[in-house]
């Protein structure tokens, strides 16, 4: 990781609760994930793919109002629908394909503003271009897994 004096860096830490229920604590923050009662959870949160989605969707409306702002145009709302499909055939380890990922998410952006197409069409191609969670998705990220016991 890089020390750069541009850089932040984030962290949350995990606790499993039970084998479906973790919860997680980020700065001063504690939320829930969990898996419906079909997955034999208890359904207490949203499951990990779901925060997956509504991460992007968060990080979607920061930037789409700070690069409205930069435009010069008024975003007066944004609504931000998000859906993909995954098999969970790998991740219920019977088979070795597909990945055990989406296999594509498709994002929507609904909103009411000031501004003509062309120039919303630019905004939303800086907003993608702009957006960490995005980035994260849409890109491979290095990340590393330890053990420590």
């Amino acid at each position: 990781m890089s020390n750069s004096a541009r850089t932040q860096r984030f962290d949350v830490s995990a606790t499993g609760e039970s084998h479906t229920k973790t919860t997680v604590t980020a700065r001063d923050f504690e939320f829930v994930i969990d898996e419906p009662p079909a997955s034999g959870g208890t359904d207490d949160g949203p499951t990990p793919v779901e925060y997956l989605l509504g991460s992007w969707a968060g990080c979607l409306n920061v930037v789409a109002h700070l690069v409205a702002d930069e435009y010069g145009f008024d975003l007066e709302s944004v609504e931000i629908h998000l859906e993909g499909e995954l098999d969970p055939a790998r991740f219920l380890g019977k088979s070795d394909e597909p990945r055990p990922g989406y296999q594509e998410i498709d994002v929507t952006l609904e909103v009411e503003a000031d501004a003509e197409n062309e120039v919303l069409e630019e905004w939303l191609a800086e907003v993608e271009r702009r957006c960490p969670v995005g980035d994260n998705i849409e890109n491979e990220t290095p990340t590393t897994l330890t053990l420590e016991h």
